[in-house]
């Protein structure tokens, strides 16, 4: 089992995360959150407790990337803190590609992971300015 700050780690399993978003794999997306699960905002918050509900809360962000033609994301890890032996808090700036090859502004979050024998697992998501 990896250290929950390994950086190598972290990196790979938000590769296949924002890959899975830009894809609209809702099933890889929603293996790559632990339940339950929380999304938290300004404006809201809501939680989930089954693969299908993590689906469905990301079916409404594909529009929207579909209408901005983004084709790819990267993450970038801006800070990752331990906070025990299995959890991290990890501040991500997501960078994306469109279909042209341009920069599409990114959005940035915070999450935090669970760490299990599987590897990572996001337990909360929380939007940042």
């Amino acid at each position: 089992m990896q250290a929950p700050t390994d950086r190598v780690g972290l990196s790979e399993f938000f590769d296949r995360y924002g890959t899975a978003l830009t894809s609209g794999d809702v099933v890889a997306i929603a293996n790559c959150h632990a339940l339950p699960g929380m999304v938290v905002s300004d404006a809201y918050s809501f939680t989930f407790a089954t693969p299908a509900a993590v689906a469905l809360s990301f079916l409404g962000a594909a529009p929207s990337y579909e209408e901005r033609q983004i084709v790819a994301a990267h993450a970038q890890l801006i800070d990752v803190q331990a906070l025990s032996p299995v959890l991290s808090l990890v501040s991500v700036e997501w960078e994306y590609l469109d279909s042209r090859g341009n920069a599409v502004p990114g959005e940035s979050y915070s999450y935090l992971l669970r760490l299990g024998a599987d590897g990572p697992r996001i337990t909360t998501v929380i939007a940042r300015r």
